[in-house]
């Protein structure tokens, strides 16, 4: 989810696309917090991982 984010990030900045840029940003925020959630021993969902 994080790679895709920044995928879409850096394709909205190079396209001029406001809402790649804001989907990107989602993406990566949202990824971010699921990781360090993970990391931090927490049940997502009711799932352990996700992977």
């Amino acid at each position: 989810m994080i790679t895709l984010g920044v995928i879409l990030l850096i394709a909205g900045f190079l396209l001029q696309i406001p809402v790649l840029w804001s989907i990107g940003i989602v993406l990566v925020v949202a990824g971010l917090v699921l990781a360090l959630l993970g990391n931090a021993g927490r049940r997502i969902g009711g799932r352990a991982h996700w992977f």
